[in-house]
Order: structure tokens, then C-alpha cells, then sequence
């Protein structure tokens, strides 16, 4: 299952782990977008310096897009 752990730095208790069966993440015009199978879930903005890690168990397939 894609799982992200999504950390501010310097905000070590605004950390975020945000998990689903259907989530992707996607870069756009500045934004990092996950979705689900219902549509966009939460969305960070480039500015905020989040850094996004995926951190579900390796799968047999492409690695998850960096942080652009």
C-alpha cells in the first residue's frame, strides 16, 4: 500500500503520514497532489519546504517520483 510520510522542517509535530490502496502523487505547477480513487486528497504547496518520502514496503516496480 503507498504510504508518504510528508515532514516540515523545523515542525517536527506537523508531520503527516498519509496512506490508501489507490494513492498517487503527482507534481503540478508547484504543488505536490495526492489522490485517491475518488479524486485529490491533499494537496502541499512547493513554498511550505515539506519533504515528501514514500515509506510502504518496496514493491516490484517503479519507485515513487522524488520531490521535484
Amino acid at each position: 500500500m503507498p504510504r508518504f510520510l510528508i515532514r516540515h522542517p523545523g515542525k517536527q509535530r506537523d508531520d503527516i503520514l498519509v496512506e490508501d490502496p489507490a494513492l498517487t502523487l503527482t507534481f503540478e505547477n508547484g504543488w505536490a497532489i495526492f489522490a485517491d480513487a475518488v479524486g485529490t486528497c491533499l494537496a502541499i504547496p512547493g513554498a511550505a519546504g515539506a519533504h515528501i518520502e514514500r515509506v510502504d514496503e518496496p514493491q516490484d516496480h517503479e519507485p515513487a517520483p522524488q520531490k521535484e
